[in-house]
């Protein structure tokens, strides 16, 4: 077995690792802190570059080595993987090595989609092996992947547990087939509050609104995600736009929400902006609320140093839904071994027991079943198979034109570098 120690062979990647280990790798330190190392390793600002409808040049996908090594990189999220109980064990992925004899070395270093975007954008480009064989992005920077040539074609007959994919999850505009991508996980974005402390503060059981948050006695106690589409979506929904229109949400009306997020920070309602680091503000009690996704916040209450602590809802005015994709970089060399992973992840049993500890929504047709036998009451859980009811208070982050996309980016990126 691997040293769970060891840094990957990619120099780059091994960078990345050990920044996160030294906890780091936070917004602020990879945009600056990253400091020389942000030049040593000639990465570009986060603000992606403008994107064209010009074709991209055809890269050649890394040679597939897997029939010979039996050995697999995931880079994924952090909290977005089974534990055991003592959480000394990884159940799900243990059990697919055991029965695949595929090696699996499991990274947390994607904190941020254009963070991590920022990071390897440049090795993509030229078609090399970034040193991870599978990568889990949202849908809107997976299909900036897909349509840079940046992520590998997937071959259906190592996948044929894609035939349990729920239909709502096909057609994608950017992966109509899902030839590229298959989804991980389905994430709400709505609000959590530390149940103790904010009834403390504000003498209230929990916030009800998202004006809830920027309330005097929560001064420097709230935290929002450096997601734009999820901070910027719950804000601008609570003003009453509809994030899914583009005659309601307009350029202005983001610009107007943006220069709010500035504000609020400017004045310290808002502490930080931070990517999937924030669950440790948030266990150690420096964030009392904040805009986050609704699976965190099952997981810290799972826990045994924080069980139960905290409070998730989404509110009245509405919360984000999107999901997060399998994708293969482009200069990947073990891409039938990705699939391999991705076909044991679509079998209803273990998409079942993933969702039972991860609780975001899973993709899976057949998983509710597995699921009632699991816990009956898991299989009511809105937060993994979500009533219409529910489902009626989410809202996905419209598409966004080339142009709209450097704009909008690059006005985020401003309130960013200022937090």
């Amino acid at each position: 077995m691997k040293d769970p120690n060891s840094l990957p062979a990619d120099p780059m990647m091994a960078e990345l690792v050990k920044m996160h280990r030294r906890q780091q790798l936070t917004r602020r330190t990879a945009l600056a802190g990253i400091g020389g190392t942000a030049a040593a390793l000639g990465l570009a600002a986060c603000a992606p570059a403008a994107e064209t409808n010009t074709e991209p040049a055809a890269l050649t996908p890394g040679v597939d080595v897997s029939d010979t090594e039996k050995i697999l990189v995931w880079d994924n999220w952090t909290e977005y993987m089974d534990l055991s109980e003592d959480e000394t064990t990884r159940p799900t992925l243990d059990r697919f090595q055991e029965q695949t004899g595929i090696a699996v070395e499991y990274l947390e270093t994607y904190l941020d989609n254009d963070e991590y975007y920022a990071i390897v954008k440049d090795q993509l480009a030229l078609g090399q092996d970034i040193g991870v064989d599978v990568i889990c992005p949202t849908e809107w920077m997976a299909a900036r992947y897909v349509k840079n040539g940046f992520a590998q074609k997937l071959d259906a007959a190592n996948i044929p547990n894609k035939a349990n994919l729920a239909p709502a999850y096909l057609g994608a505009s950017y992966d109509p087939n899902r030839d590229y991508t298959l989804p991980y996980q389905g994430i709400l974005g709505g609000i959590a509050y530390n149940k103790a402390l904010y009834q403390d503060l504000t003498g209230k059981e929990a916030p009800e609104s998202v004006e809830d948050l920027w309330a005097d006695e929560l001064n420097g106690r709230i935290v929002v995600l450096s997601e734009m589409r999820d901070t910027i979506g719950v804000i601008a929904l609570s003003e009453g736009i509809d994030i899914s229109s583009e005659s309601s949400f307009t350029e202005e009306a983001y610009m107007n929400i943006v220069d709010k997020v500035a504000a609020l920070y400017a004045d310290g309602k808002i502490r930080n902006i931070e990517g999937n680091e924030y669950t440790k503000g948030f266990r150690n009690g420096d964030y009392v609320a904040g805009i986050v996704w609704s699976g965190d916040v099952v997981q810290m209450n799972l826990s045994k140093r924080t069980k139960d602590m905290f409070g998730f809802f989404l509110p009245q005015s509405g919360g984000t839904i999107s999901s997060d994709v399998f994708t293969v970089p482009i200069g990947a060399t073990h891409k039938k071994n990705a699939e391999a992973l991705m076909n044991y992840y679509y079998d209803p049993v273990n998409a079942a027991e993933l969702a039972a500890w991860v609780n975001y929504i899973t993709p899976v047709a057949g998983a509710y079943d597995e699921a009632v036998k699991i816990d009956p009451a898991l299989a009511e859980n809105n937060l993994i198979f979500p009533s219409e009811e529910f489902l009626s208070l989410t809202h996905a982050f419209r598409a966004l034109s080339p142009e709209e996309e450097q704009t909008f980016s690059t006005a985020w990126q401003r309130v960013l570098l200022g937090a």
